[in-house]
């Protein structure tokens, strides 16, 4: 078991059920990640912050400093001189994440012109490619926009995977991964969904910058 999901089984062993779920979420994200994809995130009131969030933890440093490589502080200095060292001493390595919360202009747009329904899925239509992963969040796994994105997600050739409680809804159905957490109401749900993502990244972090330094 990874370092990361040890610590989050011990800080919260409620979710000791669900270690092998997470250690496939993050093989998903990995191999994603070593072919270059990126990752989508969504969901709705809560778990909208939520995707946010584990987008802003994967575009920066998380827990651990990510320097840029020396070959670009030099193509930096190249360019920019004593300006461009400053700015690439200041640069973070980053892992491609889009939150599909993020786009407002789009968001009110396609919900008045189209359908509202199909925020998600019409955003991973348009970005998403085949070898991407879609990281979908919904507490009691029935809403519907999430679902028609895990379904967009399954014709693009993306890989999915579903955080939700343990209410068993329709969108489990349509997941290539299913991170059950062991609690019904919403709030509480969300409650294990942090510590859940917070491992998620950390792992990945591990993965791509622990070793290199960058």
């Amino acid at each position: 078991m990874r370092k990361a999901v040890e610590q989050l089984i011990e800080r919260h062993p409620a979710l000791a059920e669900c270690a092998e779920s997470v250690e496939a979420m993050i093989t998903l994200a990995e191999q994603t990640y070593e072919r270059g994809g990126t990752l989508f995130a969504c969901g709705n009131g809560g778990s909208a912050a939520d995707a946010d969030h584990i987008c802003g933890e994967l575009l920066k440093g998380f827990l651990l400093k990510r320097p840029v490589s020396e070959d670009a502080i030099k193509e930096f200095e190249s360019g920019f001189g004593a300006e461009g060292v400053e700015i690439a001493g200041k640069l973070q390595g980053g892992l491609r994440a889009v939150s599909l919360l993020s786009h407002s202009a789009f968001l009110s747009a396609f919900a008045n012109d189209v359908d509202p329904d199909l925020m998600f899925a019409q955003q991973l239509w348009a970005l998403g490619r085949s070898g991407d992963i879609l990281l979908a969040m919904s507490t009691g796994g029935n809403a519907s926009n999430v679902r028609k994105a895990l379904m967009t997600a399954r014709v693009k050739g993306i890989k999915s995977v579903l955080l939700t409680g343990n209410r068993h809804g329709c969108c489990e159905e349509y997941a290539d991964c299913v991170v059950a957490v062991p609690e019904k109401e919403t709030f509480k749900i969300q409650e294990l969904h942090l510590p859940v993502y917070h491992a998620f990244c950390a792992a990945l972090e591990e993965r791509f910058f622990g070793s290199r330094g960058e």
